[in-house]
C-alpha cells in the first residue's frame, strides 16, 4: 500500500543537499525533504558565553525560525509576538543538544560556533532536516578552522542524522510529510549517530497510547532511515573527509 506521495512505508523523501548556498558563512546548506526547504548556515565568533568563562572550551549552539509564508497559511514572525515561540525555542534547543552531542568542545577552544536553521518552505519534519543539514554545515565550519590553523584536530566525533516516524492508519511510517503527521497515532522524532546510538528520542501517544512493539518497530525504521541519511551526508562532504 502506497503512500500519499506514493512512497512505500519505510522510504525516506527525496534528499536534496545543496552546500556553499550562501555566501558569507562559515558554512551553508540548502536541504530538501521532500517539500520541506530548510537553509542551515554556521556563524564562527571568537568569544564565548558568560557560563563558559574559564572552561577552555568551546560552544555550539542553534537558532530556529521558519519564514511567514513557509506554510500554507501566514505565520506571524516572533519579533511581532515580542517574545520567542515556544515551538521555536523547543527545536532550537534540540537542534543545539544533538550538535554538541559529537563535538569535542574543548578541542574547539574558547570560541562559539551558531547554527542558524531557517525554514523556507514546511512539509513535516523540519526540526530533523535541521538537524541533518545543521551537522553538514558545522563540519564545513569546523574544517574552515582547522585548514586555518586556528584549531589542532577537527572536533567533531561522528555523524548524526535525524527523522521522524510515526504510526498512520495502523502503519508504521518513516519521514512523515504533513498531512501524515497531522493524522498520526503516534508521532516521533528520532537522532542517532553513526555509531547507531540514539541522541535524543521525541515521541507521543497523538491520538492513543502505543506499545512497546510499535515503540521498537518505529525506532527501528527511524534507525534505518538515519543510517541512509548519514552515507547522504559523507557523500555531500566527501571533500572534506577525504582531504589531506
Amino acid at each position: 500500500m502506497t503512500r500519499i506521495d506514493g512512497r512505500t512505508n519505510d522510504q525516506l523523501r527525496e534528499v536534496k543537499i545543496t552546500r556553499n548556498f550562501t555566501k558569507y558563512a562559515e558554512g551553508s546548506v540548502l536541504i530538501e525533504a521532500g517539500d520541506t526547504k530548510v537553509i542551515c548556515t554556521a556563524t564562527v565568533e571568537e568569544k564565548i558565553p558568560p557560563f563558559k568563562k574559564g572552561s577552555e572550551e568551546g560552544w555550539i549552539t542553534a537558532e530556529y525560525s521558519m519564514l511567514p509564508r513557509a506554510t500554507k497559511d501566514r505565520n506571524m514572525r516572533d519579533i511581532n509576538r515580542l517574545k520567542l515561540n515556544g515551538r521555536t525555542s523547543e527545536i532550537q534547543r534540540l537542534i543545539g543538544r544533538a550538535l554538541r552531542s559529537i563535538v569535542d568542545l574543548s578541542a574547539l577552544g574558547e570560541r562559539t560556533i551558531t547554527i542558524d536553521c531557517d525554514v523556507i518552505q514546511a512539509d513535516g519534519g523540519t526540526r530533523t532536516a535541521s538537524i541533518t543539514g545543521g551537522f553538514i554545515v558545522l563540519m564545513e565550519a569546523c574544517s574552515k578552522l582547522h585548514k586555518n590553523g586556528m584549531i589542532k584536530k577537527m572536533p567533531v566525533n561522528g555523524f548524526i542524522a535525524a527523522v521522524s516516524v510515526g504510526i498512520v492508519d495502523g502503519r508504521e511510517l518513516l519521514d512523515l510529510c504533513y498531512a501524515e503527521d497531522s493524522e498520526a497515532k503516534v508521532d516521533m522524532n528520532i537522532v542517532m549517530n553513526d555509531q547507531k546510538q540514539f541522541i535524543e528520542i521525541q515521541g507521543t501517544g497523538e491520538q492513543a497510547p502505543f506499545s512497546k512493539d510499535e515503540f521498537n518497530a518505529l525506532l527501528a525504521l527511524g534507525e534505518k532511515g538515519i543510517q541512509e541519511l548519514i552515507v547522504m551526508q559523507k557523500m555531500a562532504l566527501r571533500d572534506i573527509l577525504y582531504s589531506k
